[in-house]
């Protein structure tokens, strides 16, 4: 369970716990996913019985163990440094382009420079479990899950080209760069793994 802190929505609180905002709102019979407050508690793992919207594919031995994701900010920010994980997917690029910022406690991601409506791709086979701009400081954004353990994230894009539910390959065109919710032209792109943020680089090829 997480409780709901000041300035959390059901998107945000699903892309910390790597799940779907979908999922979220059915294991707490949320009729209006758009409406939770500080305090709620939230139930972020499946209940027993439940099914999960992507199903595991087979991964490497280099995988880290389910974790449970921090509730507060700061938290958050912290375990970003900690997790460590060997390569247990292999990525594809999502854009073409300098990194301009690498991958901190801040950023949680990297970001890649490119120009105005430059092709977004899956970065691996998956579900897109979100598609939309209601995380504030992500413009445009499309999550895909790959499978129980991983999900990329894809922000400020100028448009999605995908919808939650669609399945995607990798190497799929999802969305078109933009500068949604920034100030430059680029792609804010983020690895969870069981929710924590990691350094992607290494599992780019």
């Amino acid at each position: 369970m997480q409780l709901a802190q000041r300035g959390d929505t059901l998107a945000r609180i699903a892309l910390d716990n790597g799940q779907s905002p979908r999922d979220l709102a059915r294991w707490n019979n949320l009729s209006n996913p758009n409406l939770i407050e500080v305090g709620d508690l939230i139930l972020v793992r499946p209940p027993e019985g439940s099914k999960m919207t992507v199903k595991p594919t087979p991964r490497s031995s280099g995988e880290m163990s389910k974790g449970e994701v921090s509730k507060a900010e700061t938290p958050k920010a912290e375990a970003a440094k900690e997790v460590v994980a060997e390569p247990g997917i292999r990525l594809e690029w999502p854009a073409k382009g300098k990194v301009v910022e690498e991958f901190s406690e801040k950023t949680k991601g990297i970001d890649i420079a490119g120009k105005l409506g430059e092709p977004i791709t899956a970065a691996s086979d998956g579900k897109v479990v979100y598609a939309g701009n209601s995380l504030r400081g992500y413009g445009n954004l499309a999550i895909i899950k790959h499978d129980n353990t991983y999900l990329t994230a894809y922000a400020h894009n100028r448009n999605l080209l995908v919808k939650e539910g669609d399945a995607v390959k990798k190497g799929q065109k999802i969305a078109e760069m933009g500068d949604t919710d920034t100030n430059s032209v680029k792609l804010h792109f983020e690895l969870r793994v069981n929710g924590k943020p990691v350094n992607p680089m290494p599992y780019l090829q």
